[in-house]
């Protein structure tokens, strides 16, 4: 009576049954980055067999241009220590085709404990790091405007305030939005919020990040600012808002309150929305309407 297939199966041959069916990349380099071996999977993976695989520089293969400089002081560390660390990079496949591979690497020792070679095992993680990005995205978006939500908004400005040089913020609260809710209904106040964000995008520059901060409140970062640009910038804003909504009975007509802040180095995010708040209320309790309100904001600076 015989077991179950493949169990009488000597290691040797089970490890080399493994090595063939399996579908991660594997490979070995000696110590000047030669391919010593590759599995089947690796060889489909590059478009080459065995034998044109043989012998030839890993970099000159799978190896993105500009990461073959420290594909070469990978190897070199690597050998030199005794210690190869995982890494994760972009790979070329036969076809050209850029795929992300995560990489846990083995430095091989000989009987004397001296290195020899390295082995690899590559994971092809493309399609999960896209899954992983989108839902990044998707956490970063408002999703009734399509731009940036208050948790982008606060990681950028801690960005810019912790590790850089500091930004500016116009804190704008639209006038006369409940009004046209109350009237119209969310429907007509949900496409008004869209088409401000997508007026608010156009105006914004090409380093700003518009985002909604909630309700009827938005705020642009901008990374690189001037006093000129800033006010340029919040007149703009207001001038773009007076200009009619369309409505389900025709044009509606609101406004905005714009409040002005620059943050420097050291300052929190808390600190500087707050201030750019405070500058917009005072905007918006302001008897002049119109463009004098956004010239007022510059009280702030």
């Amino acid at each position: 009576m015989t077991g179950q297939p493949g169990t009488d199966l000597l290691p040797d041959q089970l490890l080399r049954d493994f090595v063939e069916a399996s579908d991660t990349l594997l490979c070995i380099v000696d110590g000047s980055g030669r391919l010593l071996f590759t599995n089947p999977a690796l060889q489909r993976f590059t478009g080459r067999t065995e034998e044109e695989l043989a012998g030839v520089h890993f970099w000159e293969v799978f190896v993105v241009p500009e990461h073959i400089a420290l594909s070469q002081d990978a190897v070199a560390r690597a050998m030199a220590t005794g210690v190869a660390h995982p890494q994760e990079g972009d790979w070329l496949t036969g076809a050209g085709e850029r795929r992300r591979v995560a990489m846990r690497n083995t430095v091989m020792v000989d009987g004397a404990g001296r290195p020899y070679a390295i082995g690899c095992i590559g994971l092809d993680v493309t399609d999960e790091r896209r899954r992983e990005a989108q839902l990044h995205l998707r956490a970063q978006t408002d999703l009734l405007t399509g731009i940036a939500n208050r948790g982008a908004l606060f990681d950028a400005l801690r960005a810019q305030l912790e590790d850089g040089p500091g930004c500016a913020l116009l804190f704008c609260d639209l006038d006369r939005f409940k009004d046209v809710n109350d009237e119209h209904g969310h429907a007509v106040g949900d496409a008004l919020l869209a088409e401000m964000a997508r007026r608010m995008s156009e105006l914004a520059g090409p380093g700003d990040l518009v985002a909604r901060f909630g309700g009827d409140e938005f705020v642009i970062l901008c990374p690189g600012w001037e006093r000129a640009d800033l006010q340029t910038l919040a007149d703009r804003v207001v001038e773009a808002t007076r200009e009619p909504f369309p409505g389900p009975r025709g044009p509606l007509e609101i406004g905005v309150s714009v409040g002005v802040a620059v943050g420097r180095p050291g300052d929190t995010a808390d600190e500087l929305i707050t201030r750019a708040d405070r500058a917009m209320y005072g905007e918006k309790t302001h008897p002049h309407r119109g463009a004098a309100r956004a010239r007022r904001a510059g009280d702030v600076y």
